[in-house]
């Protein structure tokens, strides 16, 4: 059994876990810790208190009681805001605290887009346009280039927690163009772990989702491979075992 924690600030697409836990399809057991949010809204100073080292250690010592063999604070705003620098050693910090390695989703999203060999990519945001743009500018440090950025204006990630299918497809759509190699969708607040399979279709490319890449940065840390489809092309690097 590989046990995996999360820490998730607040309540909103926290439900992506158990779906994904059940699609990997393996002994992996995926620990969802929640932080308290503070203040929930998209704005960089109500952000850079979410992700504040108190609120993340508050959650470390659940997690370890858990068994946990890596954490992700799995929240992209609440760590690209504090830009590259910054958001290293807020890892850097988790690390410490839990005793266990450490990211978060922000990086999990660079780690991705270079294992999928993909450098240029349309990003597709629930924040408002300040937000988005350091986002972008993130990926951009990360040797990722965003050749188009669209901000959908959202204050709240309880609102984006209520997004289905359609919208989630919309903004895809509309932020796509052939220049990209793939799709990024960065808000772990959307709901995607059920649509993955489903967006790639539509878009004929890649599409990369908050929790679906946090899910998979967990895995790389802790040194397990897992081959599971229906979360899209980021898990079919692997191949298949065979058995005999």
């Amino acid at each position: 059994m590989t046990a995996l924690g999360f820490l998730y600030p607040g309540h909103s697409a926290e439900d992506d876990y158990p779906r994904m836990e059940q699609l990997l399809g393996s002994d992996v057991r995926l620990d969802v810790v929640h932080t308290d949010i503070g203040e929930d809204a998209h704005r960089v100073d109500a952000l850079l208190e979410m992700g504040s080292p108190e609120r993340l250690t508050a959650g470390v010592e659940q997690l370890r009681m858990s068994g946990a063999e890596a954490v992700v604070w799995a929240c992209t705003s609440g760590s690209f805001v504090y830009g590259w620098e910054g958001a290293q050693g807020q890892v850097r910090a988790l690390a410490r605290s839990a005793g266990l390695p450490a990211s978060s989703t922000s990086f999990a999203f660079v780690h991705a887009a270079q294992e999928l060999g993909v450098r240029r990519v349309a990003v597709g945001a629930t924040y408002p346009d300040d937000v988005a743009a350091l986002f972008a500018a993130f990926l951009l440090a990360g040797g990722v280039e965003p050749v188009t950025v669209r901000a959908s204006g959202i204050i709240t990630a309880a609102e984006v927690g209520t997004w289905g299918y359609d919208e989630v497809l919309a903004l895809a759509r509309a932020v796509d163009g052939p220049d990209a190699e793939a799709v990024v969708l960065p808000d772990t607040a959307l709901h995607t772990a059920a649509h993955i399979p489903d967006l790639e279709k539509q878009l004929g490319k890649p599409v990369l989702t908050a929790n679906q890449v946090t899910v998979w940065e967990a895995l790389r840390l802790a040194d397990r491979k897992v081959n599971a489809p229906d979360l899209g092309t980021l898990f079919t690097r692997e191949p298949l075992v065979q058995v005999s």
